[in-house]
């Protein structure tokens, strides 16, 4: 074979064998880390936090003593409810519910709907006790209450977090017994922040919730809310059923704890009023309504909140507000809809005057209003 083509051949060769080689060497030597077997991780984030509170989480079963007046109208008679009194038919009621320990003397928060009208209350301890557990206090409107479990008995207080440093996006684990499952752990996501109650159909209620979409069932009311370090940051309180179904809703645990305070020494939560039932404007609508020609008022085109009603006998009264008077500042703090103007009231004195400015046709006007403490759940539906 010529010199030449000797030299050709050896070379092409080297370049056909030569990854081939390099392959073989490979598979001789030590297996890459990626060939491996994965090993199995000790647990996740979402372990680590559970661990942190589940200890603290309890089981409330409530019984609660029912009237049977709607089953026969023979007993709504008045005469035969004069007679018998208390002897009418009544049949007992079972709730649940979840709760979680705060305190280590045995304070235990919860929803105010779990405990509603009970006069029996039990709480399941996450090691199995049964304690019987008593209502310190409850307050309807934000939904929160408080029972005390005997001191011995209670598990090591929950973390508690900020639910003011709570980002959209942010982890959030739901806790407690949804269906009477015991121990039940679900994950998602902080959805929103301030979803206020009142767009829920809720009037009777002032709350800024947090949307998770964490599944949070019947019986997970009063269970904590965690974030991903296993601190609590909510008290689960509803879910959104039928269409929208999915959403899940906590009380923040920073409003949670100022009102647990207050029931926990057996004090009523006071919520300053003002006796107006109010509804948004901004100016679509009101050149909505301006350009009706059967509109019984001409409106500002501007955001407010719409005096859509004043209460008799209420400090709106007696400031003189007015239906169809629009309310854009409060406190000196701009008033965009009604759920500003309801955060700036809460957030007031009760008995203290608090500055209104209010847009009555084409005037301005400065009143001032002194809140009176809201006389029971359903007082106007705005402030």
């Amino acid at each position: 074979m010529p010199p030449l083509r000797r030299l050709f051949a050896v070379l092409l060769g080297a370049v056909l064998l030569g990854p081939l080689l390099g392959l073989i060497t490979l598979g001789a030597g030590p297996a890459p880390a990626w060939a491996g077997p994965l090993e199995p991780q000790a647990g996740s984030f979402v372990t680590s936090a559970v661990k942190r509170v589940a200890p603290a989480v309890v089981r409330i079963d409530t019984e609660r003593t029912v009237p049977r007046v709607g089953l026969d109208p023979v007993f709504s008679d008045p005469l035969l409810r004069e007679l018998f009194g208390d002897q009418l038919p009544s049949s007992r009621e079972r709730g649940q519910g979840s709760g979680i320990v705060i305190d280590s003397k045995g304070l235990v928060l919860t929803n105010a709907h779990v405990v509603d009208g009970a006069d029996r209350v039990e709480v399941t301890l996450a090691d199995g006790r049964d304690v019987e557990g008593s209502v310190l206090g409850a307050d309807p409107v934000t939904d929160l209450a408080v029972l005390r479990i005997p001191g011995g008995a209670s598990p090591k207080a929950a973390p508690l977090g900020d639910s003011e440093a709570l980002e959209v996006g942010d982890w959030a684990i739901a806790l407690g017994t949804p269906y009477g499952l015991e121990r039940t752990v679900t994950l998602g996501i902080v959805s929103s922040l301030h979803r206020n109650i009142n767009s829920l159909g809720f009037s009777d209620k002032r709350l800024d919730l947090i949307q998770t979409d964490a599944a949070i069932n019947p019986g997970n009311s009063g269970g904590p809310l965690i974030n991903a370090r296993g601190e609590v940051v909510g008290i689960n309180t509803l879910v959104r059923s039928g269409p929208g179904a999915g959403l899940g809703f906590a009380i923040p645990i920073n409003l949670a704890k100022g009102v647990a305070a207050q029931l926990g020494q057996g004090s009523p939560v006071v919520h300053p009023y003002l006796g107006l039932q109010l509804v948004p404007l901004n100016p679509r609508l009101a050149r909505d309504n301006n350009a009706d020609p059967n509109a019984l008022v001409q409106l500002p085109e501007r955001d407010g909140a719409l005096v859509q009603r004043v209460l008799p006998e209420s400090p709106a009264e007696t400031a003189g507000l007015r239906r169809g008077d629009l309310v854009v500042s409060a406190a000196d703090q701009p008033v965009r809809d009604p759920a500003v103007l309801l955060q700036l009231v809460e957030a007031s004195q009760v008995g203290e005057a608090l500055p209104l400015t209010v847009l009555r046709g084409d005037q301005e006007l400065n009143l001032a209003i002194r809140p009176a403490a809201l006389p029971h759940p359903g007082v106007g539906s705005g402030s």
